[in-house]
């Protein structure tokens, strides 16, 4: 990912229209913002990040933190139907040098499975129950193709096959209630890849599937990677699916980013307290766990009602420490704190040294 200083704007502000990025992907100040009766959802609010392909970005964080959303805006889902009507979009997604926020619905209907294409959460709600798997490949298929419908059959049972379904020839014919939650998974990730897309967004892909399972999703999602050249966005709440397939990881919560950088140094030299409380949390297998695993106390915030300052200052534990009371006054923006490493906390570097080395990493 390229640094965010080279866009010539500060990490965090709007950025003017200007050329195209020179990255594949990039997203700048977006802002996703859903009124309601009871006031206005600020999904994501103010997020910037960018990829290039053959990477894999890792978007980690609770539910409710805005990840999902940031993908639904970047695959121009956000503006289908009546949903458009409730949706306030505003900054700039530069795809391969288009940008999107700006583009016509059937300019980025042109990109989407073609150009750009998604994992849904919950491929059993996501494919139709009245269809069969094979049909709706087929269809994701023809729609950007000019083929027979013989030509897209057979590229449908080569992506089952691609993607390990047994007996492709016939399940092809099978209906999605009569998959199992992996084969289910699978066949997303063939409707999925059957264009080639050179951006791939995994939403949670490995939910509800056993363990076993989970690890043969993300060997097939890192071997398709490497066959296709894609960039891919892994989103999960879970940081051991990233750390085995990401170069990069974006922490984001209350929909906004709060860390971002390599892999390694998000895991090995996180800077904030919302990172380690996430650390903390996730169980290690690698060695003897004798104590209790330690959970990120309190709630989400709520998304109407984001509180000032910095949004986790109220389940921080070193809130108080930087003087001023500036945690709840004022919002931290992202800060580089090491190459291509940053983070936004108003902890200075020596007391985040300090609270890891001496009080976070013995403990993990």
């Amino acid at each position: 990912m390229t640094d965010l200083s080279k866009t010539g704007a500060a990490v965090g502000e709007p950025v003017r229209a200007a050329e195209a990025p020179e990255t594949f992907l990039e997203v700048r100040d977006l802002k996703v913002h859903f009124p309601t009766d009871d006031g206005l959802v600020k999904s994501v609010d103010g997020l910037s990040f960018q990829l290039e392909k053959g990477q894999t970005l890792g978007i980690v964080g609770e539910s409710g933190s805005g990840k999902s959303v940031t993908s639904l805006a970047v695959m121009g889902l956000h503006r289908l139907g009546n949903r458009g009507k409730n949706v306030q979009m505003s900054g700039e997604i530069w795809l391969d040098g288009k940008e999107l926020v700006s583009a016509s619905p059937d300019e980025v209907r042109r990109l989407r499975g073609r150009q750009m294409a998604m994992i849904f959460q919950d491929p059993l709600s996501a494919m139709h129950p009245y269809y069969t798997v094979g049909s709706q490949i087929v269809e994701a298929y023809r729609v950007h193709h000019d083929v027979d419908k013989k030509t897209a059959r057979k590229r449908a049972v080569e992506l089952l096959d691609r993607v390990g379904i047994p007996e492709p020839n016939k399940r092809v014919d099978s209906y999605p209630h009569e998959f199992s939650g992996g084969m289910r998974q699978r066949a997303m990730i063939a409707m999925a890849l059957v264009n080639n897309p050179e951006l791939l967004i995994a939403d949670e892909p490995t939910t509800a599937l056993d363990v076993t399972v989970q690890a043969q999703i993300l060997d097939l999602i890192r071997d398709l990677q490497k066959e296709f050249g894609s960039a891919v966005i892994i989103i999960t709440h879970d940081l051991g699916v990233v750390a085995e397939i990401a170069d990069d990881i974006l922490v984001m919560y209350g929909g906004r980013c709060v860390e971002r950088g390599p892999v390694d140094k998000i895991f090995y030299e996180p800077q904030h307290p919302y990172t380690w409380g996430l650390l903390g949390s996730m169980p290690r297998i690698d060695r003897e766990q004798t104590d209790r695993l330690i959970p990120v106390k309190g709630q989400p915030p709520s998304l109407i009602n984001v509180p000032s300052g910095c949004a986790f200052n109220p389940r921080c534990p070193y809130a108080d420490i930087p003087k001023g009371g500036i945690t709840r006054t004022e919002r931290p923006e992202l800060r580089e704190v090491g190459g291509r490493h940053f983070t936004a906390c108003h902890l200075s570097q020596e007391d985040r040294t300090r609270i890891w080395t001496e009080e976070i990493a013995p403990k993990l």
